[in-house]
């Protein structure tokens, strides 16, 4: 085999408490995450020609070792003294910078992928440890599906899937910076807490509308007072028919759960239509 490719999909946090600031300056989370099927695809070739060459849809991304697609490679090609060259192509179709793991999953799916394509008999959990060298968020987006992320994301256990369900995603046109809310962040006797084992025991009942009502992202008590449009999209998808709707990461990527699909799409029209510039799109949980 000389060429493979693979889907990466995007993720949302259907709750993220963060606990307490570490004397490292890491912060201790523990948050509920769900793949879901808005994918990002790589291409990956190999080459005579020796080193990693990446190539992506989107002319404004990095294409060397700014990028953790190239790190991704990298890594496992040095580690394994793969000889030859590799070309990567990106198609970029998840938002950047929208608080989805975009990098993260594109980064764990090259290493996937690389695997598959040189045979290296790496199991998940080997490549979930060499992903957290890169980043905290990689480990999960290797493993997928739904999943209990504790530490500074690197802690994960498996939990009862999410009942089926649609979800609309919509992204305004705004940049949140991840840094911003995480230094500006408050944890204090007054900091609203989510419920994440009330979520979790929802999810086990297959309660879509109990898990809905519990719905938190502590994280929004940064980001919401200084983007309040992000206020106005969840106010806006409620109003819209979603059981619950609830902002992503640090933002800005707002989401909807629906019950109902011809309701989601009617809504991801209007979100198109919102003052902010939105990136709006219906799909469904993955697997």
């Amino acid at each position: 085999m000389d060429s493979t490719w693979i889907n990466a999909p995007a993720k949302i946090n259907i709750g993220l408490d963060v606990l307490r600031r570490r004397e490292d300056g890491y912060h201790e989370v523990k948050m509920i995450m769900q793949s879901i099927r808005l994918f990002d695809r790589l291409t990956l070739t190999k080459s005579s020609e020796p080193g990693i060459r990446l190539t992506t849809n989107l002319h404004f991304l990095p294409v060397n070792e700014d990028n953790l697609v190239y790190r991704s490679a990298k890594l496992l090609m040095d580690e394994f003294q793969i000889e030859g060259g590799l070309d990567i192509h990106l198609d970029k179709r998840i938002p950047v910078a929208a608080g989805m793991a975009g990098g993260s999953t594109d980064a764990a799916s090259c290493m996937l992928a690389l695997n598959r394509l040189y045979r290296l008999g790496l199991s998940k959990r080997q490549l979930m440890k060499r992903g957290l060298t890169l980043g905290a968020d990689i480990p999960y987006c290797v493993l997928k599906g739904t999943a209990l992320s504790e530490g500074i994301g690197e802690k994960l256990s498996t939990i009862p899937r999410m009942p089926d369900c649609y979800i609309l995603i919509a992204k305004p046109g705004i940049h949140v910076s991840t840094r911003f809310v995480y230094s500006n962040l408050v944890l204090d006797d007054h900091t609203p807490h989510p419920d994440i084992d009330a979520m979790i025991d929802a999810m086990r009942q297959r309660d879509l509308h109990g898990l809905c009502a519990l719905l938190g992202n502590v994280l929004e008590t940064v980001t919401i007072p200084a983007h309040p449009e992000i206020a106005s999209i969840k106010q806006y998808m409620m109003e819209s028919g979603a059981l619950g709707s609830l902002m992503s990461g640090s933002g800005p990527t707002v989401f909807g759960i629906f019950d109902d699909l011809d309701r989601a799409k009617a809504a991801r029209e209007q979100c198109r239509q919102l003052p902010y510039r939105c990136f709006a799109f219906v799909t469904d949980l993955y697997r």
